[in-house]
């Protein structure tokens, strides 16, 4: 009789001492007043188990495994949102820093996004504004060149030879002939209104660059059409100027080359300084073509804080994607020259606007690399402040239980 009253005592009571041995209500383990329902109280009895247990107790980011199996599922569209907020607010300061997440899951997250974002399909709308920039680009460029030189257009034909190492040859061809008509026919007279015109024209392609970008950092075009257009055609004609530097870089290593072999008696040390500016050339192109992608890479989203980065995983990518395949390009039109039976005439300008599709299709799979990281960082911080938040909300809720129930009578 006196167990059975005390087992009716304590069943009304509402204040018990939780088992150390098992976190949460076990077989026959009176309730604690309200049921356990969601899952943040279910983790708060497993750090209190842990904590009985005498086990260590990690917070901050520590306490977010690299391989924690959230990080490698679909997230919720909630979750999303706050994601991409901190993206756009706090830029990583170096993304090949992954933090201990792993490559598979950024490889994992960025495909998806790809298919998610249509890049495929912006790729090929990327291409045609390309393409429809490219002359007045070029008319741009020898405008620029002409407030340094006498003659610019025939220094940037010669420059644009060293395009033919990327752009298959009929192409070429096509774009140099093109040049030559637009350069020849414009007079000194026209040729301010002709510039005004064409970085106008130009920007139409850093613009297109813009609209796709945004869609990778999944973030809205906030600024003003006028502002966009201004930031399109600063950014514009600053990669102007970064290829011309590039082909400069190319066409100066070839000048000192031929002089090494002119100048020097010495055949091998001929060879070994004519080998030497061929390399500082295409290392220095190289550098600017890294730099290119970072300008774009900077000013196309419209995040909210942009943080520049010379080299990142994603242009680094893309660069060697962009090599890999216009070299590939190259090859099939030399192996396999059906393409003029199909479009005829029409051949180099489907060629050229193929280099310029696939050129686009490396260009958003950077930024998709690039934000992909950035968002795996973000998704591991917001969980490792949650974990912190439940901790200090498990704490507090111990320490307000009772140390142990009152002795029966």
């Amino acid at each position: 009789m006196v167990n059975q009253s005390l087992s009716s005592h304590q069943s009304s009571s509402t204040q018990h001492l939780p088992s150390q041995s098992t976190p949460g209500r076990a077989h026959g383990e009176p309730f604690t007043g309200k049921r356990r329902q969601s899952n943040a109280i279910d983790r708060q009895a497993a750090i209190r188990a842990s904590n009985a247990q005498g086990k260590p107790r990690t917070t901050g980011e520590d306490a977010i495994s690299a391989a924690d199996p959230i990080l490698d599922r679909p997230i919720p569209p909630q979750l999303q949102r706050r994601i991409w907020d901190l993206v756009s607010r706090s830029p990583l300061h170096s993304l090949w820093n992954l933090q201990g997440i792993p490559i598979r899951v950024i490889a994992k997250h960025t495909w998806r996004s790809l298919l998610d974002d249509n890049l495929v399909g912006r790729a090929a709308e990327l291409g045609f504004y390309f393409i429809f920039a490219l002359f007045p680009s070029l008319l741009t460029a020898t405008s620029l060149l002409g407030l340094a030189a006498k003659s610019a257009s025939k220094i940037y034909y010669s420059l644009l030879g060293y395009l033919s190492i990327v752009i298959p040859p009929d192409a070429m061809h096509m774009v140099l002939g093109t040049f030559s008509q637009i350069t020849s026919s414009a007079t000194s007279g026209k040729l301010t209104f002709d510039f005004v015109f064409a970085i106008w024209s130009a920007s139409v392609g850093f613009s297109a660059i813009q609209d796709s970008l945004n869609v990778a950092y999944k973030v809205k075009e906030t600024r003003s059409y006028m502002g966009a257009r201004m930031s399109a055609i600063g950014a514009t004609m600053l990669l102007s100027v970064l290829v011309t530097l590039m082909l400069a870089s190319l066409l100066g290593a070839d000048f000192f080359a031929r002089m090494a072999y002119l100048r020097v008696d010495h055949g091998f040390l001929a060879a070994i300084l004519a080998l030497t500016a061929r390399s500082l050339g295409w290392l220095l192109a190289f550098v600017l073509l890294s730099l290119f992608f970072a300008v774009i890479y900077y000013f196309a989203p419209d995040v909210k804080k942009s943080h520049w980065h010379w080299l990142t995983p994603g242009a680094a990518i893309g660069i060697v994607g962009w090599i890999l395949a216009s070299l590939g390009l190259r090859a099939y039109v030399h192996l396999f020259g059906g393409y003029s039976v199909a479009y005829g005439s029409l051949g180099a300008v489907i060629i050229l606007l193929t280099w310029f599709y696939l050129s686009g299709l490396m260009l958003l799979l950077g930024a998709e690399i690039n934000s992909e990281i950035e968002a795996a960082a973000a998704a591991r911080h917001l969980l490792a402040t949650e974990q912190i938040n439940l901790t200090t909300t498990a704490d507090s809720t111990t320490s307000t239980e009772p140390s142990s129930t009152q002795p029966a009578a």
